[in-house]
């Protein structure tokens, strides 16, 4: 024991610092593991119930409640206008107030919502539900974004957001499998329910588990915490504070980012709501076969998605990944529009890498904003892009189910995903890149963090 005394007093001061170092970077560590995976799976939930709506419209919804296929196609869209409506109002509630006490309120909102979907026979109130349910949902994405900017620096947020995000295909990819079975066994109205409810319950488990900041977390060490939180102030050093919201909002970057956001949800939405309805129709199958196809495209956009956000916080560039991914994307969607009459394979196989591709650059895309604007409205400016996407999104999902409508085919919609992705690649050519960060600035813990 003497000895083991004599040994840890014989310390350096440089080897005690380095074991210092080496505890910090351990609880930095647990930010991965301990944080991400309530976003994710939050993020996760609350997909489940705006996208499952696509295989209810191809389940027969209409039918059972008598409504035409324009009457659906406005009940796909209405949740984008409740989405649209208070994406900031929430950022800023959020802001001054608690982002773990709203993420836990919109959880049972949205669960709750989302299960009624279920037991609404009448037209008008299920159009107000999924008003509501938009209404309930539309704080969670820009909330979400604003909390990873408080736990993850400059050269970890692509892959912050990337897992974020991820619970947009990976959802997709299980939902597609299990709604289509649950449907085919269940009908389209319980599995409604049995997909709604789980965001109540889990909303329990978030207000346990999640903080709005580092030094409020009890699974971080409070060294960890000060670190963290000095690194985050000290990337923002060279951003003036905004005083007012509205000249931020306003700016020439911010409104190409909002308008480049909105072209890109359109594609993206329309892609979402009806690839099962496109691949039931076309490939003339029955609905948990239709959900397997249909999970392939979200495969693909997982691996890239990984991909992407890493090369993405390697390299510290942003656009110049982004853009070329939109515009495969929506190459490939004029290949199906092209091939949609002529060969379901070739036209499907085109899905499968629009689906790919539409998805992989969202990582890179919302790193941007927080090395961009002041860190104080960070939550207003990514809840107005996020509110663009939404009316994109509304106009994705409404027109593409009218245009197949009044068509009798998908062609159409796929010309109009097409054009809205390519424009948006187009657009973010038109942001200037933001120099590299400077690394020399790092500590040894945050390295090995």
């Amino acid at each position: 024991m003497k000895s083991r005394l004599g040994s840890m007093r014989g310390r350096s001061p440089n080897a005690a610092a380095a074991g210092e170092e080496t505890s910090v970077a351990a609880s930095l560590h647990r930010r991965w593991f301990y944080l991400l995976p309530a976003i994710f799976v939050t993020y996760s939930l609350a997909y489940v119930d705006r996208a499952n709506f696509g295989f209810g419209v191809a389940a027969g919804l209409g039918a059972t409640l008598h409504i035409s296929g324009k009457d659906s196609s406005l009940l796909a869209g209405l949740f984008f206008l409740g989405y649209f409506a208070f994406q900031i109002p929430g950022a800023v509630l959020a802001r001054k107030y608690s982002v773990s006490r709203v993420v836990f309120i919109t959880l049972v909102a949205w669960g709750t919502f989302a299960a009624l979907t279920g037991v609404i026979y009448q037209f008008w109130l299920l159009a107000l539900d999924r008003f509501l349910l938009g209404v309930a949902e539309s704080l969670i994405f820009p909330v979400m974004l604003h909390l990873l900017t408080r736990w993850f620096t400059r050269e970890e947020r692509s892959r912050a957001n990337t897992v974020l995000i991820l619970g947009n295909p990976v959802t997709v990819l299980w939902m597609s499998t299990i709604t289509g079975y649950l449907i085919q066994h269940l009908g389209w109205q319980r599995t409604f329910v049995v997909e709604g409810l789980p965001s109540v319950l889990w909303a329990f488990v978030w207000i346990r588990f999640v903080r709005d900041r580092p030094s409020a977390a009890k699974w971080l060490t409070p060294a960890a915490g000060a670190v963290l939180e000095r690194r985050l102030v000290e990337e923002q050093l060279g951003v003036t504070p905004a005083g007012v919201v509205r000249q931020v909002l306003l700016r020439g970057d911010v409104l190409l980012l909002s308008a480049q956001y909105f072209c890109w949800s359109l594609g993206v939405y329309g892609f979402v709501l009806w690839l099962p309805t496109i691949v039931r129709q076309g490939a003339a199958a029955s609905m948990t076969r239709t959900g397997l196809l249909s999970a392939i495209p979200y495969l693909a956009a997982i691996i890239l998605m990984l991909l992407v956000g890493y090369i993405a916080d390697k390299t510290q560039r942003r656009q110049s990944i982004i853009w070329p991914f939109l515009l495969a994307s929506g190459i490939a969607l004029f290949g199906s529009f092209l091939f949609a009459q002529k060969s379901f394979l070739v036209a499907f196989v085109c899905l499968v890498v629009a689906g790919g591709c539409m998805y992989a650059p969202y990582g890179p895309f919302f790193a941007i904003v927080p090395e961009r604007v002041p860190r104080n409205v960070t939550a207003e400016v990514m809840a107005m892009i996020n509110s663009c996407g939404a009316l994109g999104g509304f106009f994705g999902s409404y027109l593409v189910g009218l245009l197949r409508t009044v068509t009798g085919n998908e062609q159409a919609g796929y010309l109009l995903m097409s054009f809205s992705l390519i424009v948006s690649a187009g657009l973010i050519l038109l942001l200037r890149e933001k120099p590299r960060a400077n690394r020399t600035i790092f500590t040894e813990a945050w390295k090995q963090a």
